[in-house]
């Protein structure tokens, strides 16, 4: 994950499935918003394998993630010293990997409660779905790799929308009815997924890296480091302003989704009254 693509592809994942969540979700509400209950994970319409599509990307997303961590990206192709123990610098790899297995924990739930049909106590989803949360949050926030600076800072608002998605999924257990709840941990999902692609480009790439601030070697990972502490605090006040402008613009945009399928609904309300009364 301490890379460019190990930021952009685990980002565009959350973004898919945040996207997928909220318009499920909203579009569940205006169908029937008098018998409204949340789900941990929403399948599609088709038939077969395709009904499944959100907890298989999750499950292959997962190991494709936990394969890249230990397998792929070290140099030897696995993650052990010579006399199998874990070196210091593979540590985050087990982290990372570890957040992954969880989801992977996840998804697999899912897949197999819907497939053998066995009977599911209500939260129990939701349940697995916060521990992977929770996880996350707490191997970010105790991270091995003590990211300091700039990089430290996006890692610290990275863990907001975690904790926001943790303590909805939470609630949901409590309130499986409740369609704020439900929304919001929608929209936490989306937003940590663009958080995630923001702290790729923004630490990965020279050109848009704050100015005062370059990419240097350290402990064999590459971090950036400002030249000088009005630099630095610079840089974390430009990562505090697009921290907020990615909120507002999800927010408006999840609203927007909102009221359109709300107007769309209504249309179609309206049209079916008018051919009723011809």
């Amino acid at each position: 994950m301490g890379t460019f693509i190990g930021h952009i592809l685990p980002g565009v994942g959350f973004i898919l499935i945040g996207l997928w969540h909220l318009f499920s979700i909203i579009r569940s509400y205006v169908e029937t918003p008098w018998s409204y209950n949340s789900r941990a994970w929403f399948p599609t319409r088709w038939t077969g394998w395709r009904r499944y599509m959100e907890p298989l990307a999750i499950m292959l997303g997962s190991l494709a993630s936990i394969s890249a961590e230990l397998f792929i990206c070290p140099a030897k192709h696995q993650p052990f010293d010579d006399d199998w123990s874990i070196p210091d610098n593979h540590l985050n790899n087990f982290e990372h990997s570890t957040m992954s297995l969880f989801f992977f924990i996840f998804g697999a739930c899912c897949l197999t409660s819907d497939l053998t049909k066995v009977h599911v106590p209500r939260g129990l989803l939701h349940l697995m779905g916060a521990v992977a949360f929770s996880q996350e949050l707490i191997l970010f926030h105790f991270h091995s790799a003590d990211h300091m600076g700039l990089e430290g800072h996006f890692h610290w608002l990275l863990q907001l929308p975690i904790a926001v998605g943790l303590v909805c999924a939470l609630l949901e257990v409590a309130s499986p009815k409740s369609f704020i709840v439900s929304f919001v941990r929608a929209v936490s999902i989306l937003y940590q997924g663009f958080w995630f692609v923001q702290m790729g480009l923004t630490l990965w790439i020279p050109a848009l890296t704050p100015r005062g601030c370059v990419m240097v070697e350290k402990d064999g990972h590459e971090v950036v480091q400002c030249a000088n502490p009005d630099d630095d605090m610079r840089a974390k006040a430009l990562a505090n302003l697009y921290f907020s402008w990615y909120l507002a613009a999800i927010l408006v945009s999840s609203l927007c989704l909102y009221v359109g399928m709300m107007c769309h609904k209504s249309k179609q309300g309206l049209t079916a009254i008018e051919l009723g009364g011809r």
